[in-house]
């Protein structure tokens, strides 16, 4: 075999060195799910503090919120689509050009939304508008994740590939931290003289900043991914004559299995993470005892709570981190099945933790996010090990994608139901988690390590 070869890009690389130097996977798998994922948190916090009251007519504000969390479970819906068209394209022409498609459907949508008319202004043409914007940006999500973990695993260096795969999931707690963050000081800004309602400022153009601050991540984000060269891994199955035709087709007859393991692997996680994130703003904001006929809550102010998840979502990455050597020493497997136990027992624990006043609340937010990055982080190598390199692009992506329909799409909304159900108490939020949790546990059960397989295969 000669000493060079030619990447599917046109780039030369030698044998024994990697495509692309640690620094450029390191910052091209961070960046890019930053990017997307402070997109899908600008658009979660505005579906909790914004849209009830912009984008729906005038009515039960318990109406609203459901209404709005079902156009954020639209996107859920397009992300396996997108799974599948970016996995497509990715398994037969390579990461690289793939990823910078993905990130620009997510910026423009993005964009856009920041410049949508509001209800008032032109009726049901306003929400409608809201959902295909939301379905663009799921559709790109579908693409981004699994190409970002792609990149970080298959250049990553022997025995740690787990390391390196927390680096696409750091995406999701710095990307909160930035979006939430900024509509902190925009709210700070333009303060509100009722602490369970945005100002009328705020209302008629402050939210539209972080949408349309994007902008300037997305261009920030295509600079770095157009300095990549595709993977060793990819290259030499391109050189082999090994990729699909149709990789969505071969990896429904081959690895079925292997799909429905991950889609349940993820499950759980899913599950947690919208919990700790947009749920958890609706139940800390609202009144304890609300005259309007909505759910009694926590009664913090929108800034005081987002300051608090803030703080949590700290917590969500230095575990994210922490769990990719554990994951590289002890496996993926049974990392992730003691964190599954654990994340059951949380679910169990939601009514006394709450009940506990702000230290008990800080201490559910921090479980909470603690447990999110040990489940979240192992992800990012767990699942695209579970697939062979012609075929990785769309098996992992569609496992991934697919969850978040069981798991992200229907969480919000089946927790406000169970919220009221409830009373207005969580309890029920909290063994809806439990339960699927368990689901999560049983698929980890039925599975086997994936730590020593052959990333090039």
């Amino acid at each position: 075999m000669s000493a060079s070869s030619t990447t599917a890009s046109g780039a030369t690389t030698s044998a024994s060195t990697p495509a692309n130097p640690r620094s450029r996977v390191i910052l091209a798998s961070l960046i890019g799910t930053t990017i997307e994922f402070y997109d899908f948190y600008v658009y979660a916090t505005a579906a909790v503090l914004v849209f009830p009251h912009l984008f729906f007519p005038a009515g039960d504000p318990t109406t609203a919120l459901l209404s709005s969390f079902a156009i954020f479970g639209a996107a859920m819906v397009a992300r396996p689509l997108g799974a599948v068209v970016f996995g497509h394209l990715g398994d037969k022409h390579g990461r690289k050009a793939t990823l910078v498609g993905a990130l620009l459907t997510m910026g423009i949508a993005t964009f856009l939304i920041g410049v949508l008319p509001t209800y008032a202004l032109v009726g049901w043409f306003a929400p409608l508008l809201l959902v295909i914007l939301r379905i663009a940006q799921g559709f790109a999500l579908g693409g981004e994740w699994s190409g970002a973990a792609l990149v970080a695993t298959e250049n990553a260096p022997a025995g740690k590939r787990a390391w390196y795969g927390t680096f696409p999931q750091l995406g999701a707690p710095i990307g909160f931290i930035i979006a939430n963050g900024l509509f902190l000081i925009i709210a700070a800004m333009l303060p509100s003289d009722d602490p369970s309602m945005p100002s009328q400022a705020f209302l008629d153009w402050g939210w539209r900043i972080p949408f349309l601050f994007s902008v300037v991540m997305v261009a920030v984000g295509l600079w770095v991914r157009l300095r990549l060269v595709e993977s060793t891994a990819f290259s030499k199955a391109s050189q082999q004559g090994k990729l699909k035709r149709l990789p969505l087709a071969a990896v429904f007859k081959d690895y079925w299995k292997q799909l429905i393991l991950g889609t349940f692997f993820m499950l759980a996680t899913y599950v947690l993470f919208y919990l700790m994130t947009t749920f958890s703003l609706s139940y800390g904001r609202a009144p304890v005892e609300p005259a309007d006929g909505g759910l009694p809550g926590l009664g913090y102010s929108y800034n005081t709570f987002v300051l608090m998840l803030i703080g949590g979502v700290v917590f969500f990455g230095i575990f994210t981190l922490l769990s990719g050597p554990w994951a590289d020493r002890f496996g993926r497997r049974k990392t992730l099945i003691w964190v599954t136990l654990g994340i059951i027992v949380f679910g169990l624990l939601w009514v006394p933790l709450l009940a506990g006043g702000f230290a008990g609340v800080m201490a559910w937010l921090i479980v909470g996010f603690a447990l999110m990055g040990m489940t979240f982080g192992p992800m990012g190598a767990l699942l695209p090990e579970l697939f062979p390199t012609n075929v990785r692009y769309t098996g992992s992506g569609i496992s991934y994608n697919v969850s978040s329909i069981l798991g992200a799409a229907v969480a919000p909304f089946i927790a406000v139901a169970l919220w009221q159900a409830g009373g207005g108490s969580p309890f029920w939020v909290g063994v809806y988690l439990s339960v699927m949790a368990v689901l999560t546990l049983i698929a980890l059960l039925l599975s086997k390590e994936t730590k020593d397989v052959d990333i090039d295969r």
